[in-house]
């Protein structure tokens, strides 16, 4: 199983792997909020939209003291 996009490629736009997984699961749920038909059709799956976004540098995420916003 090929891992699209690469760890590699987002790495850069995070300081850890546990912060590219809050900041995916976020975004994948914003968008489902935003777009609720999104998951009973054939469209992009809202985790993989997120990955895409994070590895093309689209998603900035802020450390606060209450985690990651």
């Amino acid at each position: 199983m090929l891992n699209k996009p690469p760890l590699n490629q987002m790495m850069p736009y995070v300081d850890s792997k546990y912060t590219l997984v809050i900041m995916a699961a976020k975004r994948a749920r914003s968008t489902i909020d935003n777009n609720p038909g999104m998951l009973h059709t054939d469209m992009i799956n809202p985790v993989s939209l997120a990955l895409e976004e994070i590895a093309a540098g689209k998603l900035e995420w802020q450390r606060t003291k209450d985690g990651i916003k």
